[in-house]
Order: C-alpha cells, then structure tokens, then sequence
C-alpha cells in the first residue's frame, strides 16, 4: 500500500480554509496571506501583466503618449510628471502606486503580489529590485504543493536608491532615505539616513 504525501494533507488543510473563506484568491494575495499562484484569476492576472510589459518594451520611448498611457493601464496609480524609463517588469500591475515626479530608471522590477507605495520625488536607479512575494519558510510541504503569501512594501518621499539595490517584503522606508547601490534592504528604514550594504544597515543621518 503506498503511503500518501505529507504535502497532500497540508495542501488539503490549506485547501479546507481557503473553501471557507469567501474572498478570492486574489483578495487573500493583496492582503499578505496564502493564496495559489496558480489560481485562474491571477494566472490570467499575470500573463496580461507579462505581455503588457513585453509591449511597453516594444513601445519607442518618444512616442510618449502611448507609452505613457500604457502605463497608467498597467500600474495602479502614476503620480503627475512620474518617468519611467524602458525595462519595467512588474508581477500584476495594480498594486503598484507611484507619487507624483517618481523616476524609475532602465530594468526596474516590481512584484507586486502585495501593494507597493512609492512616495513623490524619490528617485529608483537601474535595475532596482521591489519584491513583496514569499514563500513558507520552514513549512517545506506547504511551499511545494504552491502555497504562496506576500508582504507590502512602502518607500516613502524624496528617497534615492542607487542602482542594484533589492527591497524584500515587508519593509517600510521613511523620507529622504538614500540606500547606496548594491544593497539589499531587509528591513524598515527611518526617515533621514543613509543606508548600506548587505544587509542594508543605517551608516549616518542625513
């Protein structure tokens, strides 16, 4: 007789709550708890998201009316005077709420499993990583039956991160925070500092 899979029972515990629970999938994703990445509506969710993505990159810079508009479709919200140059990739589009004068150089990368707030006249060097998705930690079964869960990210205004620099889940950053290229931020930062390294601890106030 062939023993079932351990994963199978935690997947059909998770399973058994999620039935019970009246909101979507996508409703339990935003708000930061377990949630199937395969689930129809955000499968669907995210492949649009990929293509519109794969568009913008077709889309000449100069042309800035479309571009533009491609955006304001894409993101959740896009502050006045926003740039946002080419290589955007994001996981869905939605979450993703930008200030107004918001500078996202070339590559940047926004998973947005979660909301991502980003404050007026901060400034987001190349290839910048906002990453809000996660995984069970110590609950092996459960990450491999697909289970996922997320976090917020909030960066607050007047921010400048230099290029490289990989925000993780869950971390809030005040104003006028500069984060020095390379870093990975783990988590929250005060208002006024400088930040650095791996992981990104506080070096002075500014």
């Amino acid at each position: 007789m062939v023993e079932s899979d351990p994963a199978d029972a935690v997947d059909a515990a998770a399973r058994a709550e999620v039935d019970a629970d009246p909101r979507s999938m996508w409703d339990r994703m935003v708000a930061g708890e377990l949630y199937h990445a395969d689930d129809p509506e955000i499968a669907a969710a995210g492949l649009a998201a990929r293509s519109a993505c794969w568009k913008l990159g077709q889309t000449d810079p100069a042309d800035v009316a479309s571009y533009e508009e491609q955006l304001r479709d894409l993101l959740g919200s896009v502050g006045k005077d926003a740039v946002i140059w080419p290589g955007l990739r994001v996981d869905y589009g939605p979450n993703i709420h930008l200030g107004d004068r918001v500078f996202l150089n070339v590559d940047a990368t926004i998973l947005d499993v979660c909301p991502v707030h980003i404050g007026k006249d901060t400034r987001i060097g190349p290839a910048v990583q906002i990453l809000t998705p996660l995984h069970p930690l110590t609950d092996h079964a459960l990450r491999a039956t697909g289970w996922e869960y997320g976090a917020p990210i909030t960066i607050g205004e007047n921010c400048w991160f230099g290029g490289n620099v990989t925000v993780c889940a869950g971390v809030t950053i005040g104003d006028n925070v500069v984060v020095g290229a390379g870093s990975v931020v783990t988590r929250d930062l005060p208002s006024g500092v400088l930040a650095m390294g791996t992981p990104a601890r506080v070096v002075r106030e500014l």
